[in-house]
């Protein structure tokens, strides 16, 4: 965890759950306006990034937390009490999760409430007045949990009922029209923000599939392996090891920044263009050989020829000859 500006607590303070976009950036500015000091956090995981929050801090001047939450987040994420979205998105624990851990930061460092941009009705699903009630009892924080876009559509704060934050200066904005949002936007005079897309991708369905398999298929695997799941082709050989397939120039650089000479195997045509294949766990010969095939079929080599493919690891570099193999024999593993 680190903050990217200096803060020193000197009235009232709020401490809010930012992703960047233009909702985080109203409710932070619309309790600023009130002569509330206001603090961001941003989780970080594989499945989302701080990026945006930490452009916006840099935008409105709002200094910024970043917290890492990725080994929390994976035990919550194998058995959501809330269950899963249409994807495994477990939005309602993942937001529980996240006012959890900064309630957490608001104890330690005395703020008075945690707030985040959050509007009745604009996620049907997990931004409706019982998935609040569900997340703000799971976080152990409830009462002071504030919303300031719909706040005057929802109970009392802890922090309203005490006269701490004027609640005739917060919102009561609901549904999915962002009309009153982007008004707000120009009053603020802020011009440049995301447009509001989820960003987290729990609720891709591929991306989904390959972390269903990761996690519930072969079951033991590094924090690499997360990052790589949004890079290139996945292919599966049995329950404990899979390829990684580069189908571009950026998936190559990525599956090349993941390789870990001492512990993967890496797999390339020995003079042709061709994908960067990764293993990421130790295989036997007929593995590697496997993975050589598949690698010169994605190369200009013919079916039934013969060619040179290159394995990396830690045993050194050699180089081997594999035939190519039909793509339909490779798509049922995908």
């Amino acid at each position: 965890m680190n903050v990217n500006s200096s803060f020193k607590k000197n009235k009232v303070t709020g401490l809010g759950l930012s992703s960047g976009g233009l909702d985080s950036i109203l409710s932070a500015l619309v309790l600023k306006k009130q002569g509330i000091d206001v603090i961001w956090i941003s989780f970080k995981t594989p499945f989302f990034s701080s990026n945006q929050a930490i452009k916006a801090s840099k935008d409105t001047k709002i200094p910024i937390i970043i917290n890492d939450i990725t080994d929390i987040y994976l035990k919550m994420l194998e058995n959501p009490k809330a269950g899963y979205g249409k994807n495994m998105n477990p939005c309602m624990d993942c937001h529980a999760l996240m006012f959890s851990e900064a309630g957490k930061i608001m104890k330690k460092y005395n703020y008075d409430f945690l707030f985040s941009g959050e509007v009745i009705g604009q996620r049907p699903k997990s931004q409706n007045k019982n998935s609040l009630r569900y997340v703000e009892k799971k976080s152990g924080f409830a009462g002071f949990i504030l919303r300031p876009l719909s706040a005057k559509i929802l109970p009392k704060t802890v922090v309203e009922k005490q006269g701490i934050v004027n609640r005739e200066k917060l919102f009561s904005i609901s549904g999915r029209s962002r009309k009153i949002q982007i008004k707000m936007a120009d009053d603020f005079g802020i011009k440049d923000y995301p447009a509001p897309a989820g960003g987290c991708l729990l609720t891709d369905k591929n991306f989904s599939a390959r972390l269903h398999d990761l996690m519930f298929v072969q079951k033991k695997y590094k924090k690499k392996d997360l990052y790589l799941l949004r890079y290139g082709r996945h292919i599966r050989l049995n329950k404990k090891i899979k390829i990684v397939v580069g189908r571009s120039k950026d998936d190559n650089d990525k599956i090349l920044e993941n390789y870990e000479e001492e512990k993967d195997i890496l797999i390339k045509h020995a003079f042709l263009p061709s994908p960067v294949l990764l293993i990421s766990s130790k295989a036997t010969p007929d593995i590697i050989k496997q993975a050589a095939s598949i690698c010169a079929s994605y190369t200009k080599t013919k079916i039934g020829d013969i060619t040179d493919i290159k394995i990396e690891s830690q045993l050194g570099e050699e180089i081997i000859k594999a035939a190519p193999i039909a793509k339909s024999s490779i798509n049922q593993f995908i």
